[in-house]
């Protein structure tokens, strides 16, 4: 031990500061390996954070979670990561905008997502004369309107997801420099 010391070896890092390729997730979803088959959302996400199981390559050797020197085999759980995900109950985005599309002057699309008052009015007044259903149809595919249990849509992996960019007090505003 005295002799890594003076050659200057790096004490083990901690499991959870391996870079990128050291070590493969579980759990994270995916196209190839989801984590439920239906939704492609990882399991027990709460708070829009779920934890993937993360196991260091074979022969690579780091601190684990309650500080103890390891050599993992690649098969061992180094560390658990949080990544973002969104949870969802079960309303899909391309039935809605075909609800939406078809059977939105009937107040169908709003009847499947949790909206039955105005589910209600669209129908008795047959869309608003077609000037609603066509709004809504802009709004749901636009992902504005949403699950009235504010859940996220289930979309495919690589679907039409959107996300909407805010400015909030956190966001760098650049000045405009006038030559």
């Amino acid at each position: 031990a005295a002799l890594e010391g003076a050659v200057g070896a790096e004490p083990p890092l901690k499991c959870d500061e391996l870079r990128l390729g050291q070590y493969p997730e579980r759990g994270r979803g995916g196209p190839r390996k989801a984590a439920r088959a239906r939704t492609q959302e990882p399991m027990n996400c709460t708070n829009h954070t779920a934890y993937v199981q993360c196991l260091p390559a074979p022969n690579i050797t780091c601190k684990d979670h309650l500080g103890i020197e390891k050599v993992f085999t690649g098969h061992e759980v180094g560390f658990y990561k949080p990544i973002a995900c969104r949870n969802v109950n079960g309303y899909s985005y391309k039935v809605a905008v075909a609800l939406s599309l078809f059977l939105g002057w009937l107040g169908a699309d709003r009847f499947y997502l949790g909206y039955p008052a105005l589910g209600l009015l669209k129908f008795c007044t047959v869309g608003f004369c077609g000037i609603g259903s066509l709004i809504d149809f802009i709004l749901i595919s636009m992902q504005i309107v949403g699950p009235s249990d504010g859940s996220s849509y289930i979309i495919d992996y690589y679907g039409a997801r959107l996300t909407r960019l805010t400015i909030t007090n956190a966001t760098f505003r650049k000045m405009q420099t006038y030559p």
